[in-house]
């Protein structure tokens, strides 16, 4: 399971020029799974990001984590984040799990954010999306379980 995290000012997500989730101040999640990610994964994953100290404090270090922000979370599903390039020029996507099986991990890791007290907002499985952001910082993190 690799995520990429990053931390936004605002972000939203068009699938057919029509927005189907939106956020201000939080975080925009890139969600990857991989063939052989288990429930444990999205467990672990879960706890980190919900508990991810990377908001300035009223000192300017990052030292508050997106409850203490009052932040939303807009998650989007990102297959390609499992890409190969070793083998020539053209990404393999080998890795990637299977629709079917990653669309309903994917809803459970959704769930489990929100299970915590998280707003979330998703992108739509399996579409072409469009995805617009302003980036905080930049501050980006790439996550792997």
């Amino acid at each position: 399971m690799k995520i990429v995290v990053q931390r936004v000012q605002e972000a939203e997500v068009q699938v057919d020029n029509e927005a189907v989730g939106t956020i201000g101040n939080g975080l925009l999640l890139l969600v990857c799974f991989e063939q052989g990610d288990e429930e444990s994964a999205i467990n672990r994953s879960v706890d980190k990001i919900s508990k991810l100290r990377i908001f300035d404090d009223g000192d300017g270090k990052m030292n508050l984590d997106i409850h203490a922000i009052k932040g939303e979370i807009l998650s989007i599903s990102q297959f390609t984040l499992s890409w190969d390039g070793s083998g020539g020029h053209r990404p393999s996507f080998e890795k990637s799990m299977p629709p079917q099986e990653a669309r309903l991990k994917y809803a459970l890791f959704n769930r489990e954010l929100r299970a915590r007290g998280l707003v979330v907002k998703e992108g739509q499985f399996g579409s072409f999306m469009k995805v617009s952001l302003v980036n905080d910082g930049p501050v980006t993190f790439v996550l792997q379980f």
